[in-house]
């Protein structure tokens, strides 16, 4: 964790940063291109150190945000670093390394040296870590084993002492995590989920759960220890809290050396969760909140505070865990689809970098194709997917009208997975799946030796199965351009099968799906790799041999030496090797029809291999032996065999994915199936280099991103455009770019670089030229001083950026004594209400409010009194009808009775009467003829009726019953009626009192409505003011446009380079003082008035022309070459400016006037307004006398005994007035609103103490920090880091927005050219300086000679001295006289030799100076000395 929001981890060869809040990642490759091994933060969060991978691989520490490389730190290990850690204070760095040294060093890194170095154990060491408590003791622990290590000082210098720990009784296990105690102890952890607590080496106790369980469901790691609890992870996916004291404390039971106790808390992060490691958000020590990744690719958020408000655990990102089995992208859009054995299937949008959706099934994934567009019936796409049970899985991804086309874009809902079809074909792992070309069929390969076809439709139904020799490693259709329509089955046992498409009308039905009668023809892979070395190295030989007996022999006969040499390589040929078992097949594609490549694995990787399927395919699949026809090696693949090949949708790039975990592209040209043109390539390193194996690598359709998925779990997109042009093309398809961090693969880019390179071959090869033109830059040149503009530029607005930040913070820095105005207003409002219940600001209600009130119940009340009126008339008839049918009823009765026995007649039950009040409208109005003819009808009607008992005792029940009925309606509407009377009783002491209110509320609208109407005069009068000082405004900038439009009017009439400019200027703003117009009065005065006013023109003309300093501009006369259009043009331009200044004259003077009164009304609006306020505080007053008034008023307000709680004396008083009468919800929801505030007020007080505390430190802190600053302790430090980095004082602002120097880059090449051709006359010049060194040997040598000579001569006058013979010294004297003049010749001729030796070679040593070419004229040749010895044998 680098700060509060960015976390930091290794993704393959990449260092990735991640903002947590906005999910932004940024990226640092790999230096060394071999990987990442290890990283770690400085305690300070300025820098963070990544360890590497490779041969001697660096540590370099970045700083941050700037994250460029600080410190490098060399020579730590040979291999890769397995952990990295700081000391508590971040003075001191520990690495450890990994196989074959494992090295633990300690760095003094900020000056890059070694402080220790030792062998830390032979083992694998997972983690390197200082004691908070102790800085001179380490800890280090890994695979079955934990050391203590010590810094100590011996005699010989400090040195590390380690201290392999003892496990005694308790199983080894690996130890991934351990925390340090204060008094030295270790608490670590273990693979069954038990704590160790370390004492010394030794093991003091083992702390488990209550009854033997285990403090985690296995592996467990300790990483915190801080206000006496420590806390635990494991990959349960559960973190515990432990007692510290009760661990720290910890003593083994009698039975064995464990220590039972329980956890204070636990959170469970999630199902399905394996925590591996956590971090802290912040350094702070009251940070709560952890970061912590799970090893099934997710990170959570964790708040460890462990309260009731503690958040749950958020999941922040959700990855794929473990290696990507399968990865195909759409046919149409910017979304890929990947799955692995963690039983998911994502798909992403890798433009818009984000995931849409995730399936989960019971079952790994292990193969997926993306089904093409002319196949997939939905408008999101249809995934075809292969788990490892054997089942083949339709997936069909749906919300069409958002995913169809456009992708990189912020979608309004989830995209889904819908499964539309599962079969199972086979019987284990599905590891291929491949769509024919024409989307009619589908294909699917297994692990277990077979391949299913499937016809494509609505329903996918199967065709039939056939067998193969071995696993299924791909299949591949032919493509468009063979005529055959063949399917071709690579198995990763080197076997080859080509298929024809099943023909589905040729298919005859069986019993069976095995398809035996498929034609089909067969490769089996044979190794001749070492045949290729074997030849490369015979050649090699053979050459070498060539060579050297041409040069040995050269009066040999070459036939008989070709001869010798055949014999010899017949020899020396060793046998073929072909590997046991075979190497396994990583990939292949077709070439042509029958032919295609191979890439293989094991010892026969290095080489692409062309085959052919034979004419021959009689032989069994399994025995057949057959070989390439052709091969093509691969640069640097020993060792790195291809693992995934894809080709663009133009086939002119080739993109391979290696075994190392980086990606290869070669260019190729159109139609080149023999990859001949298959040369140069462009590589990255991109996965992991020992485990991130590159299986998947595909092209997004329309060829602008690569998109690579590895076996180390890590997914990357690519560019294959630049940035312009990528942008251009995706802006076409509105859709999101990528950040361009993420990698260019840019084929411009490398072509650039191949031509580049040619051309600095060229120039080093060809003669230095000295150019006194500019200095053409090469194209690295160009590119470093376009990165450094763009790198300035974005510097100069990262720190305007802050400059503006800096100024709107400073400008909203509140005074010392600033206030709130939230809190200012609720302090004044509470100061004006305390005290009144009821409150300033009310509703204000004048007599019309009460008027509507008091008209609205009275409607109210009407209402009500005519639906009970309604509910009456309506029981009313229905008693009509009653007592109507009661009679018939009972007449009938009668006549019952009447025809049966006298002891069965029942007394008629008495009928009820209609009072003529109940009845006023009606009236009687039956007649006896109507009676007579009614019963006629009735004795027909009833007549031949059975008459008894039971019909008699049914209609009395009858009667009886509906007579009941209507009792029981009526006593319900009678009380219904009682409650409504109440009601209105009620209702009509409201109206009394509403008209009361009304009354009162009469009595003070008079007094309300003229202060109203005073009011809303003022404010009328200052608007109306307003608008007009507004629209004058409006007039003065109209009048200011159109005189600026005047002066660029004129400014276009004089054109570019009018020599009359500066006099038409001057003519253009003369300022003259013109005749006001007047009315024609027919006055002579009138002209002298105007010749007055004339003369005063022309004096006021000429005081101007005197003030401009220059002669008087003539303004009547046009000067000779001036065209008159534009002089009398420039005079009327000028009329109309003269005329338009008037107006603004006149606009400005309107204008003051109005801003007079304005400011006149403006006082007199502050008088207004502070009367405005005097008048709403008497409205108030007024208000509250109403309310006052109102509130005395006396309401009536019916109560029963249960509702009276004023008790005296255990009774009721008979004098109320004393009582409140409240509702009692109301009384409740006061009673609930005393508690409530008492609550509050403790909160309150609460918060008035923090805040006290609060504002207490910061005034602490205040003061700190302004001594801090006053001291200037913090400028003293910026500028002797300024001093310690630069040698001096300078502008950090300037030093970041430098840009690049393109003279200082012209005049590098420059420099680079003179240089070559400097270093070739300094060769002449070698040439010539060793020539002189040559002739200063000799000159030496005839030094020597001539004192020889002289000593010689010497010699021999002694001798003629002694002897005494006259002939010889006369003789002697003779030749003496010759050798001394030759010996004198000799020393003049070479004196001036040497003096000009000397000077050739005074030039020759001057720095700096200019070197001459030598002196081409050769001195004269000594002429031979001849020797004394001979003439004096002569004499002799």
């Amino acid at each position: 964790m680098l700060d509060d929001r960015t976390l930091i981890f290794i993704a393959g060869n990449m260092l990735v940063l991640l903002d947590v809040n906005t999910k932004e990642q940024r990226y640092l490759r790999s230096c060394s291109g071999g990987g990442i091994g290890a990283i770690t933060a400085h305690p300070g969060k300025e820098y963070f150190v990544v360890a590497e991978k490779g041969k001697q691989p660096n540590i370099i520490v970045y700083g941050y945000p700037s994250l460029g490389p600080y410190r490098i730190l060399r020579g730590g290990t040979e291999r890769e670093y397995s952990f990295v850690e700081f000391n508590h204070n971040g003075s001191i760095l520990a690495s450890v390394g990994s196989a074959p040294d494992y090295t633990l060093t300690l760095w003094d890194w900020r000056q890059e040296e070694v402080i220790l170095s030792c062998k830390a154990i032979s083992q694998e060491v997972y983690r390197v870590s200082f004691s908070p408590y102790n800085p001179g003791i380490l800890t280090t622990s890994g695979f079955g084993h934990i050391k203590f290590w010590k810094m100590a000082n011996t005699f010989t210098g400090p040195k590390l002492q380690g201290l392999i720990g003892h496990f005694g009784k308790t199983v080894p296990t690996d130890i991934e995590g351990y925390v340090e105690l204060p008094d030295g102890k270790v608490l670590s952890g273990t693979d069954w989920g038990n704590l160790l607590l370390w004492d010394g080496n030794t093991i003091k106790v083992e702390i488990c759960r209550n009854d033997g369980r285990t403090c985690h469901a296995g592996t467990v790691q300790p990483f915190s220890l801080e206000d006496g609890q420590l806390m635990t992870i494991g990959s349960d996916g559960v973190v515990r809290v432990w007692d510290f004291e009760r661990i720290n404390t910890a003593d083994s039971n009698s039975d064995g050396i464990r220590f039972e106790m329980e956890p204070n808390n636990e959170l469970v992060v999630g199902r399905n969760v394996c925590l591996s490691s956590v971090v802290r958000r912040s350094s702070l020590p009251h940070s709560f909140v952890w970061f912590a990744q799970d090893s099934n690719g997710a990170i959570w958020k964790l708040d460890l505070s462990f309260t009731n408000t503690s958040p749950d655990p958020e999941c922040l990102f959700s990855f794929h865990g473990g290696m990507i089995q399968g990865l195909d992208v759409s046919k149409k859009s910017h979304l890929m689809a990947t799955t692995t054995l963690d039983c998911s299937v994502k798909v992403f949008d890798f433009l818009a970098k984000r995931e849409l959706t995730t399936r989960r099934f019971n079952q790994g994934g292990t193969a997926l194709c993306w089904a093409p567009a002319k196949v997939s019936v939905s408008s999101g796409g249809l995934l075809v997917t292969g788990f490892e049970n054997g089942v083949v899985r339709l997936l069909e991804l749906y919300n069409p009208q958002r995913l169809q086309t456009i992708t990189g874009q912020s979608p309004e809902g989830d995209a889904e997975l819908r499964l539309r079809q599962p079969f199972k074909p086979h019987d284990a792992a599905v590891t291929a799946v491949a769509y024919e070309r024409n989307g009619e069929i589908l294909a699917t390969g297994s692990a277990d030796c077979t391949v299913f076809f499937f016809t494509v439709g609505e329903n996918y139904n199967p065709i039939g199965f056939i067998h193969v020799p071995g696993l299924v490693k791909a299949l591949e259709w032919s493509p468009h351009s063979h005529n055959d329509n063949n399917l071709v089955i690579l198995c990763q046992s080197g076997h080859v099968v080509e298929v024809h498409s099943p023909d589905l009308a040729t298919q005859k039905p069986t019993n069976t799906f095995h398809l035996s009668e498929l034609p089909r023809r067969s490769f089996k892979f044979k190794s001749i790799k070492s045949r290729i070395k074997d030849f490369a190295r015979n050649k090699a030989i053979k050459e070498e041999k060539k060579k050297a007996k041409e040069e040995r022999l050269k009066d040999t006969k070459k036939l008989d030496v070709e001869q010798e040499e055949e014999k010899e390589e017949k020899e020396e040929l060793p046998p073929i090797y072909i590997p046991d078992p075979p190497s396994p097949l990583c990939c292949g594609f077709y070439s042509q029809p029958g032919h295609f490549w191979l890439s293989m694995g094991g010892f026969d990787s290095g080489f692409l291999y062309h085959c052919k399927f034979s004419e021959n395919q009689d032989e069994d699949p399994e025995q057949r032996q057959d070989e390439p026809f052709s091969f093509l090696p691969v640069h640097n693949a020993e060792d790195d065999p291809i693992c995934s090949i894809t080709f663009s949708s133009n086939r002119q790039l080739l993109l391979c994915g290696m075994n190392s975990g980086s990606i290869r592209i070669y260019p190729l040209q159109p139609g080149d199936h023999s990859l001949t043109s298959m040369q140069a390539y462009w590589t990255l390193s991109v996965h992991d280099n020992q485990y991130g194996h590159l299986r998947h690598i595909r092209c997004s359709h329309d060829d602008l991103f690569v998109l690579t998925a590895g076996d180390d779990g890590n997914i990357f997109s690519f560019s294959l455009l630049p940035p312009e042009e990528m942008q251009q093309s995706l802006q076409r398809k509105r859709a999101k770019i990528p950040s361009p961090k993420v990698g260019h693969i840019l084929m411009a880019y490398i072509l650039t670089c191949i031509v580049t390179y040619v051309h600095s071959e060229e120039e080093v090869l060809c003669h230095p030229v000295i150019r006194t033109a500019k200095i053409k830059l090469g194209d690295r040149q160009e590119e470093r001083l376009r990165k450094a503009a763009e790198k300035a530029e974005q510097a100069r607005a990262k720190i305007e950026k802050k400059k503006q930040e800096w100024a709107q913070i400073y400008a909203e820095k509140p005074s010392e004594d600033y206030e709130d105005p939230k809190d200012v207003e609720a302090i004044r409002e509470a100061k004006e209400n305390i005290g009144d219940y009821i409150g300033v600001k009310h509703r204000r209600v004048n007599a019309e409010m009460k008027r509507e009130e008091l008209i609205s119940l009275e409607e109210n009340m009407h209402e009500k009194q005519s639906e009970l009126n309604r509910r009456i008339v309506a029981l009313r008839d229905s008693k009509l009808r009653l007592v109507s049918w009661l009679r018939a009823q009972a007449q009938r009765l009668q006549k019952v009775q009447q025809r049966l026995a006298v002891h069965l007649r029942r007394p008629p039950p008495i009928l009820p009467n209609i009072l003529t009040e109940e009845v006023p409208e009606e009236k009687l109005w039956y007649s006896h003829s109507t009676l007579e003819r009614y019963r006629s009808l009735r004795e027909q009607r009833y007549r031949g009726w059975l008459f008894s008992e039971n019909q008699n005792f049914k209609w009395f029940q009858l009667m009886e019953t509906a007579v009941c009925q209507f009792d029981a309606e009526l006593l319900l509407l009678c009380r219904q009626k009682l409650h409504l009377d109440w009601r209105l009783k009620l209702a009509d002491l409201r109206l009394v009192t509403l008209f009361q209110e009304m009354l009162l509320l009469k009595q003070f609208q008079r007094r309300e409505g003229g202060l109203h109407e005073k009011l809303n005069t003022c404010i009328m009068e200052e608007n109306k003011c307003n608008e007009q000082l507004e629209m004058k405004r409006r007039d003065i900038a109209k009048l200011q446009e159109r005189e600026k439009a005047l002066t660029a009017a004129f400014q276009a009439s004089l054109g570019e380079n009018n020599k009359y400019e500066e006099f038409l200027t001057k003519v253009f703003k003369k300022k003259i003082k013109r005749v006001k117009k007047k009315e024609q009065t027919g006055n002579e005065d009138s002209d002298g008035d105007s010749d007055g006013d004339s003369e005063e023109d022309d004096d006021w003309d000429d005081d101007y022309d005197s003030e401009e300093g220059g002669a008087a501009v003539n303004d009547s006369i046009c000067p000779e070459g001036c065209e008159p259009e534009l002089f009398e043009n420039t005079l009327q331009l000028r009329e109309r400016r003269l005329d338009l200044e008037e107006l603004l004259t006149e606009e400005k003077k309107s204008a003051e006037a109005l801003k007079k009164e304005s400011d006149s009304l403006a006082k007199k609006e502050k008088s207004v307004k502070s009367s405005r306020a005097a008048l709403e505080d008497d409205l108030d007053l007024i208000n509250r006398e109403k309310l006052q008034k109102i509130s005395e008023l006396d309401v009536v307000v019916p109560l029963r005994l249960h509702q009276i709680e004023y008790v005296v004396n255990g009774s009721v008083p008979s004098d109320l007035n004393e009582a409140l009468v409240l509702d009692k919800s109301e009384l409740d929801r006061l009673k609930g609103r005393i508690q409530q505030l008492q609550g509050e007020k403790l909160h309150q007080k609460d918060l008035h103490r923090q805040a006290r505390q609060q504002h207490t430190k910061l005034i602490h802190d205040r003061r700190n920090m302004a001594a801090t600053i006053q001291s200037k302790t913090l400028d003293q430090q910026c500028n002797e880091l300024m001093r310690t980095k630069f040698g001096r004082l300078v502008d950090l602002e300037a030093l970041q927005m430098l840009s690049g120097n393109r003279r200082l880059e012209e005049l590098k090449q420059e420099k680079l050219l003179k240089e070559a051709a400097y270093a070739k006359e300094i060769r002449q010049w070698d040439v010539c300086l060793s020539v002189s060194r040559d002739l200063y040997k000799i000159y030496k040598i005839f030094v020597a000679i001539m004192c020889y000579f002289a000593h010689i001569l010497y010699n021999l006058y002694m001798c003629e001295c002694i002897q005494g013979r006259q002939q010889f010294q006369d003789y002697r004297r003779h030749t003496d006289q010759e050798a001394i003049q030759n010996l004198q010749d000799l020393v003049i001729k070479q004196s001036q030799q040497a003096e000009a030796l000397r000077r050739e070679i005074h030039l020759l040593s001057c720095k700096g100076g200019h070197m001459l070419p030598p002196d081409q004229t050769r001195l004269p040749p000594l002429s031979p000395l001849r020797t004394p010895i001979g003439s004096i044998n002569t004499g002799k």
